[in-house]
């Protein structure tokens, strides 16, 4: 016979229920305050600490705002916001094991070669003239290291942002931000700048060709050579 035991739940969690659901059924609005914690007590039958744990509990997911001195406001919720939420475990995923790293690049691999292909299909010539812009804006960056990396950066969620899905350009700004953690100095050495810059160039010129093949060939050679940039950094001394 298996056990199957009742567990008591802690007042917090049942409060945390609660004002989720008010939350997520619109009873209580993007931008709108919450009860005040009096109001809560007294609805919900517990004292402050629950109500207090609880509402902790939610501004930690994201779902509101505390502010010293005035009541929980409900945060809008953006594909951002939601996909930023899990930065920190991400980092902690990624040092665990070089195997995750792994991982990560082969995911961005998959997810990359998508989007430039649809970028190829669909890029207007406002498109292109954002991405030669972002292109510029990196070759200006030549010998600033860290500012390279995030024109490099901005480059492929440019790409990104062609297929107006603001959850594609959410996902592609956490990879890239998991992966700049783990870059290497491997960037400085001497003309390895000028390749990114050649590479990205012929990335653009396939996708102003609408040539969806050449692109997303393009797209996997830049990759696969700029896989080994990212790695644990070296250790000081």
């Amino acid at each position: 016979m298996t056990n199957d035991h009742i567990v008591r739940r802690k007042l917090s969690d049942e409060v945390f229920d609660r004002l989720a659901g008010m939350i997520t059924s619109g009873e209580i609005g993007t931008g709108e305050t919450l009860p005040s914690e009096r109001v809560l007590m007294e609805r919900f039958g517990v004292g402050r600490p629950a109500i207090r744990e609880a509402m902790q509990a939610l501004a930690n997911l994201g779902l509101i705002q505390i502010s010293h001195g005035e009541r929980a406001k409900v945060r809008e919720i953006t594909a951002r916001s939601l996909v930023r939420q899990v930065d920190l475990a991400a980092q902690l995923l990624l040092n665990a094991s070089p195997t995750n790293l792994d991982h990560l690049k082969q995911a961005r691999r998959f997810f990359e070669r998508g989007m430039v292909r649809s970028a190829a299909e669909q890029a207007t010539p406002e498109d292109l003239r954002q991405l030669r812009d972002a292109l510029a804006a990196q070759r200006r960056e030549i010998g600033n290291v860290p500012a390279f990396i995030r024109a490099d950066m901005l480059f492929h969620r440019q790409i990104t942002r062609i297929s107006g899905n603001p959850i594609f350009d959410a996902v592609s700004e956490a990879m890239l931000t998991w992966l700049q953690a783990h870059r290497t100095d491997l960037l400085i050495w001497p003309g390895n700048e000028e390749v990114t810059l050649r590479e990205h160039a012929e990335i653009i010129d396939r996708i102003a060709a609408h040539d969806a093949e050449g692109a997303e060939a393009a797209m996997v050679r830049h990759l696969d050579r700029s896989a080994d940039l990212y790695g644990p950094r070296p250790a000081a001394g």
